[in-house]
């Protein structure tokens, strides 16, 4: 296992410099999309809505919209409603978006309905951190999962008590969007890297200029733009495709400690170590034995006793040298050359980290 995953990490990552272009590895500061959230309830369901004694806020609720639609519904009424959901709705404001435009929601159950399967979400408004509302949602769920159910048993397939809604919100308020001040657009790189911003401004002034680019810190880059509001998009079109050559990356490892996988990038190297490992296991055995009386008629009674057997193995352990590794095929094969399980695996590299012998950051995940 651990061979085919750092088989895969070695083939997908080429010995020489790559190129990439701006846009995939940045963002323009205040070019942002905003979380928005709501509350609303799903109809027509086949039976398979909210238990309204286990959650008193969807008969709560399905109160309150009938009043608003002039039905009254008398106190203390207990309505057993299956084919009704509590959900929540969550969906994305991308930026730039004007009223009219429409944005796909996600809908969660958040009572204990066994299934979202054929509902409709009724008009749900949805707000922003500020509390006020930027869309309205409506419209049938699709839900990718199946179930079915009968004489006891049941079976499933992924998930049912959640489903999405295409183009399901109708953009109601638009957020002002402010990137440019005076001409100065600031980029944002991915991730934080000295060398990374400098080869994005050498780029940068070689494609549009000198002076159009200059290094705020080791993530966020300054542009001198157009004045002109007009002219700045084409502006930043053409920062966006400037092709920039990235210096090797920082050596690191990342360990799944759930999953056993382990991935490194190319520039981890290893040193000269000796490392030794073995797994002790503790198997215990419980056998019934009966004990009869020897002779007839002696008055004895027959007996069940258990028995336990315990054993405690110790696999051998060896020493396995392993030499300098200047390159991630080498440490490829310095590390199959152990023959460690990929559990086995994790240890060992935490303590090759902690001896000196390991020259990357271990990132456990």
């Amino acid at each position: 296992m651990f061979g085919a995953v750092l088989g895969v990490a070695c083939l997908a990552l080429p010995t020489v410099v790559h190129a990439e272009r701006v846009k995939d590895m940045s963002t323009i500061q205040g070019v942002r999309a905003n979380q928005l959230i709501g509350y609303g309830l799903v109809v027509g369901l086949d039976g398979s809505g909210d238990q309204v004694r286990q959650t008193p806020f969807t008969q709560q609720s399905l109160t309150n919209m009938l009043s608003q639609l002039g039905v009254t519904v008398p106190q203390g009424t207990n309505m057993q409603v299956k084919n009704v959901a509590a959900v929540i709705v969550t969906a994305r404001l991308p930026a730039f978006s004007q009223p009219g435009q429409t944005v796909d929601v996600v809908v969660s159950s958040m009572g204990n309905a066994k299934s979202l399967r054929g509902g409709t979400l009724l008009m749900t408004p949805l707000k922003g951190a500020n509390g006020q509302v930027y869309a309205m949602a409506q419209g049938n769920l699709l839900v990718g999962g199946a179930g079915a159910q009968a004489g006891g048993s049941s079976v499933q397939v992924n998930q049912l008590n959640g489903g999405i809604i295409t183009n399901g919100a109708i953009i109601e308020r638009s957020v002002p969007t402010t990137f440019a001040r005076n001409g100065q657009i600031r980029l944002e790189l991915n991730t934080t890297d000295f060398g990374v911003a400098e080869n994005v401004v050498a780029a940068l002034n070689r494609a549009l200029g000198p002076g159009t680019a200059r290094a705020v810190d080791g993530r966020v880059i300054q542009l001198r733009g157009p004045p002109d509001a007009a002219s700045q998009t084409a502006f930043l079109s053409r920062v966006e495709n400037v092709q920039v050559s990235l210096p090797a990356a920082r050596a690191k490892v990342i360990i799944n400690a759930r999953t056993g996988t382990v991935v490194m990038n190319r520039t981890v190297t290893i040193d000269e170590a000796a490392i030794t490992y073995g797994n002790l296991s503790v198997v215990i055995n419980q056998q019934t034995q009966v004990s009869q009386p020897t002779a007839p008629f002696a008055g004895g009674q027959t007996v069940v006793t258990p028995s336990t057997q315990i054993e405690m193995r110790s696999d051998q352990g060896s020493i396995k040298r392993m030499r300098t590794s200047a390159n991630l095929a080498d440490v490829v094969k310095a590390l199959n050359a152990l023959g460690a399980t990929p559990q086995d695996l994790l240890s060992i590299l935490q303590a090759m980290k902690s001896a000196g012998a390991l020259h990357a950051d271990l990132e456990i995940i």
